[in-house]
């Protein structure tokens, strides 16, 4: 089976929906918050399966517009057709033309299963009849319903939708990536243009593993600033040899000691793309405060990530990742916030015996040798692979376990 770029999975357990998919080769970014289930997302983690803490709730989800493939909740009990239909403009929003929207369990099926479900079947039909209603209305084609499953599949373009977008109010096109922290509005988001009934708004994409290095249309667009084709290429060129030369510092960096891996500045997600391996994931992150808004083109080229700012805590429980990877973080976070506390953000995500590799200037990477080796991390900094008159390093750090008398060695020595 070919990769799809991302799945969204809102679930009520410990993401086995992703972990299914992961064994086809498929990447879900899954998300629950923390409820009676207490610690499903670090259960998901330990399993090697992406989620994050997160809740469909006021505020935009931190994904950018036509993001994942297929959207997914099972037995999530969100109010689909409540608050004017916000949750599924939503969905709208960061699903990709032609992706699929899946929902199973109540109110599915309420005919049958109303009596199980322990709940008034006339409630359960207008619950049906509202999300039945707001499909329609976000131009979605049904394709199936059988038992407790419903599909939907949101059309490729606005050609089959023209007459809805006089019945609804459109987003402005510029506020469809501006989620950090802004509410959710009752507002369509707007097709990218398409010039005839077949063409995919946004652009088509390749299957995957072809997607990971095809030009995304995104940059072929010239739709994200100061991004070319030729800057992309040059881009992922340059990453496969960064990751050559970690191998060769850290050479258990791919045999499959490290599963759930994160890049703090995850740019065009090139680093994640010359990782590609099967034993692993990334979770790519892009910083809000980053130059250049590029998590739509991470996943257009099949990968899964979030944004974030790391000034503040990110969404997982402590001791989740096995390796975090920060290009030039501490220079983008020089006049915001605290090194130390940013490490020790690192520090709190990062499992014991959990790698760090950093790349920043050197004046930098000397001040964060010292703050981690206080914090008992095991440290070795190299120089720059085309030699050492290059200003820019890498740190490469073990975090320890805090045994008294421990001297033992690592994946450093």
């Amino acid at each position: 089976m070919n990769r799809w770029a991302a799945n969204l999975d809102h679930w009520a357990t410990v993401a086995s929906w992703g972990a299914y998919l992961f064994k086809k080769n498929v990447l879900t970014m899954s998300f629950a918050p923390r409820d009676s289930h207490e610690a499903q997302v670090q259960f998901a983690l330990e399993r090697g399966v992406p989620a994050v803490i997160g809740v469909l709730g006021t505020i935009k989800l931190p994904y950018p517009s036509r993001a994942f493939d297929m959207a997914h909740c099972s037995r999530c009990l969100i109010p689909w057709g409540a608050n004017d239909g916000l949750y599924m403009m939503e969905v709208d929003r960061v699903l990709r033309p032609g992706g699929y929207w899946v929902l199973s369990g109540p109110p599915i099926n309420w005919r049958i299963n109303y009596q199980a479900w322990q709940r008034p079947k006339e409630e359960l039909e207008e619950e049906q009849r509202k999300i039945e209603e707001m499909a329609e209305l976000l131009c979605w084609e049904k394709k199936h319903e059988k038992g407790e499953i419903a599909m939907w599949r949101k059309r490729v373009n606005n050609e089959y939708c023209r007459e809805r977008d006089s019945h609804v109010t459109l987003c402005e096109s510029s506020n469809a990536e501006n989620v950090w922290y802004k509410k959710m509005e009752a507002c369509v988001t707007p097709y990218p243009e398409t010039t005839n009934s077949d063409e995919v708004a946004g652009g088509e994409l390749k299957p995957f593993p072809d997607r990971l290095n095809t030009v995304p249309p995104r940059i072929a667009s010239g739709s994200v600033a100061g991004l070319s084709v030729e800057s992309f290429k040059e881009d992922s060129k340059l990453w496969k040899k960064h990751v050559n030369s970690y191998k060769r510092v850290n050479k258990i960096l791919d045999n499959g000691r490290y599963r759930n891996i994160m890049d703090m500045n995850a740019g065009l997600g090139s680093f994640a793309a010359a990782l590609e391996s099967p034993k692993l994931w990334v979770m790519n992150v892009v910083p809000t405060i980053a130059e250049q808004d590029t998590l739509g083109v991470v996943y257009e080229r099949g990968l899964i990530g979030i944004y974030h700012d790391w000034c503040e805590a990110f969404s997982t429980y402590p001791r989740t990742y096995d390796l975090i990877h920060a290009n030039g973080v501490f220079s983008l976070y020089k006049d915001k916030c605290n090194a130390e506390d940013i490490l020790l953000e690192m520090d709190r995500i990062l499992r014991p015996e959990g790698a760090v590799i950093l790349r920043d200037n050197v004046d930098v990477l000397t001040q964060v040798k010292r703050i981690a080796t206080s914090m008992r991390w095991n440290t070795k900094m190299v120089d720059h692979e085309d030699g050492p008159l290059i200003t820019e390093k890498v740190l490469f750090a073990v975090k320890r376990y805090w045994v008294v008398g421990d001297n033992s060695s690592s994946v450093l020595d």
